[in-house]
């Protein structure tokens, strides 16, 4: 189950340092990509941390998919299949966010099997 925590984590902000770094935001999008690495620090504030930025990565992906939305349906597009997959995909962020563990002073991950 770790291993399925951790591909997701992992995917999960490798996408949004994807899209960051389409963007521009080529700073963040390294941060991003190097975000996984605080699964290693046994520290609440390294949990804390990834549950944020994935929480705030989520947010982002409803952002854009509120903002290309807007943009395909004033342009008479098609945006059902982008809105399906931009949705899906902050669902996922959001999964990914739930399943960081957060190891508290002195207690145990009782997740960890």
């Amino acid at each position: 189950m770790r291993v399925l925590r951790t591909i997701l984590i992992v995917l999960a902000l490798a996408v949004l340092a994807a899209h960051f770094s389409r963007a521009g935001a080529n700073l963040l999008a390294g941060l991003l990509v190097l975000a996984p690495l605080l699964l290693l620090v046994r520290q609440p504030w390294a949990g804390w941390t990834l549950r944020v930025a994935l929480l705030v990565g989520g947010l982002e992906w409803v952002r854009t998919v509120i903002r290309l939305v807007g943009e395909r349906r004033a342009t008479g597009d098609d945006w059902t299949r982008l809105a399906v997959i931009l949705i899906a995909v902050a669902l996922l962020t959001f999964l990914a966010s739930w399943a960081v563990p957060v190891r508290g002073a002195g207690t145990q991950d009782s997740s960890s099997g």
